[in-house]
């Protein structure tokens, strides 16, 4: 039985990555994203008036950075950062004709799949989680449209998420068990299949000659080529001495590490705000302790935020933090999961 499981550590010709070579290189990328909105976070929490906007569009700028980063890599190396990482390389199904970096075809197709998909994914991750928080809570009116297209989106949601993971997991067990070229859908799609680097790429990517600089050059889009090349050379650069800090900081906050980072990093409870009839408050709070601060009238459900402690009317809460991702008093910033229901004894 051994020799027909060989195939799986062992490629069957010499250049073709094994399973674990591509599947490590997948989870390369998705180890850097969580790490890189953690250290965010940090900055946010520590000065919210400064980094507060990193972290409100933090999805968008991750998007940007991820697209100088695997345009600086396809066009140097012929394939994406974590491919490189790892020695691979992307050739077009249809051959190079001799050429080491791809078609201009295969070019565009694999960096919108690369930096497009991942992007659109987290977005549509992001709105499912909004949709069962206003489904959970009642937020729209049950008998509206919009709340029977949310039901609708919310039911179909599994299952389309379903068939697109099991579409990948089909195309690794044919990558496993029938030897094909492709792991994953998205490079059948982009026209490409992995290979392993050869002595000659290596040789060509630190030979690359030097333009001469000439007075066609000094043109403004010549110019803000070279910045972005610039800016995409020191990401990679540092984002590759730091590629085994940030899976480092994945698996320090990972769930299973959760019981041993709360016995370390458990702290006393804060001491509550300043009493608001010393002056001393913030004038975006109400004197009355009973009013909501954004409403300015008698709090209805009352519903404080886990990041800074002040309490709201669950209405003003939900849609602040929605719209803001931030604490509307202190600056934190926040999501929605940590807006926490207040019960009286008599509710």
């Amino acid at each position: 039985m051994a020799e027909h499981g060989a195939h799986i550590t062992t490629s069957a010709t010499e250049d073709r990555p094994t399973i674990f070579e591509v599947v490590a290189q997948e989870s390369l990328m998705a180890a850097v994203r969580p790490a890189l909105h953690h250290v965010v976070k940090i900055l946010a929490e520590s000065n919210p008036a400064r980094y507060g906007p990193l972290w409100r569009w933090f999805d968008e700028l991750y998007t940007l950075l991820d697209l100088l980063l695997q345009q600086h890599y396809l066009s140097w190396a012929g394939a994406s950062f974590s491919e490189n990482f790892y020695g691979l390389k992307r050739m077009a199904m249809l051959g190079n004709n001799g050429k080491r970096n791809l078609p201009r075809r295969e070019y565009w197709k694999s960096l919108l799949l690369l930096v497009l998909v991942p992007y659109l994914r987290v977005k549509l991750e992001k709105l499912m989680n909004r949709l069962r928080e206003e489904e959970d809570y009642s937020i729209q009116n049950s008998t509206s449209f919009h709340k029977r297209c949310y039901k609708a989106i919310l039911a179909s949601y599994p299952y389309i998420r379903l068939s697109w993971e099991g579409w990948f997991l089909f195309y690794q067990l044919r990558y496993i068990l029938w030897n094909t070229r492709h792991h994953s859908p998205l490079l059948s799609l982009a026209g490409v299949q992995l290979a392993r680097l050869t002595t000659e790429d290596l040789q060509a990517m630190d030979s690359q000659p030097e333009k001469t600089p000439t007075k066609s050059a000094l043109s403004v889009g010549s110019i803000l080529k070279k910045v972005l090349g610039g800016v995409s050379v020191t990401l990679s650069s540092s984002l590759s001495l730091g590629v085994f800090f940030l899976q480092f900081l994945e698996w320090w906050y990972s769930a299973e590490n959760q019981d041993t980072l709360k016995s370390l990093s458990s702290l006393p409870a804060p001491s509550p705000p300043i009493h608001f009839d010393l002056g001393t408050y913030s004038p975006l709070l109400p004197k009355l302790k009973t009013v909501c601060p954004l409403c300015r009238k008698v709090r209805v459900n009352d519903t404080a935020l886990g990041t800074s402690g002040y309490v709201f009317c669950y209405r003003c809460a939900y849609y602040y933090v929605k719209n803001h991702q931030r604490c509307p008093v202190s600056g934190y910033p926040t999501e929605l999961q940590h807006l926490i229901r207040l019960y009286t004894p008599d509710g």
